[in-house]
């Protein structure tokens, strides 16, 4: 009988290990995530002509775009060559708003992060706030 008390209190801490070792992981693994997909490397804005927006993926779909930031004026009658800023944006009621306005001059408030994951986005760019340019 004390064999079988014994047993039982040793798969019980085993269990206890198991649980404990994978709760540890979990939250490891939590921090290790908020930490390079979830930090702000830097915010910012960009301005230009939108020329693209889409929502991409086979299983996982995210919204991109990309916005033509050069080609401007200097002022001192040169011209920038042409610069693309690719994308991604966080929710679907501001790629709505973007795919409203396709074409015209807008800002981007932005945030950019130190790495995303696949089912964020394709870069590490995203777009926050819209900011539509009267002209």
């Amino acid at each position: 009988m004390e064999t079988n008390q014994n047993n039982i209190q040793k798969k019980k801490s085993k269990l206890k290990k198991f649980v404990f070792i994978s709760l540890t992981v979990l939250i490891v693994g939590w921090f290790i995530y908020f930490f390079i997909c979830g930090m702000t490397y830097s915010e910012g804005t960009r301005s230009g002509v939108l020329t693209k927006v889409s929502k991409k993926g086979y299983v996982f779909k995210t919204f991109e775009g990309e916005l033509n930031v050069g080609g401007l004026n200097q002022g001192d009658g040169t011209i920038m060559p042409a610069s693309i800023f690719k994308f991604s944006v966080e929710g679907e009621a501001i790629y709505n708003q973007l795919e409203k306005e396709q074409g015209k001059k807008v800002i981007l408030h932005y945030k950019e992060r130190i790495k995303s994951f696949f089912w964020q986005g394709e870069t590490n760019y995203f777009v926050q706030k819209v900011t539509f340019v009267e002209r």
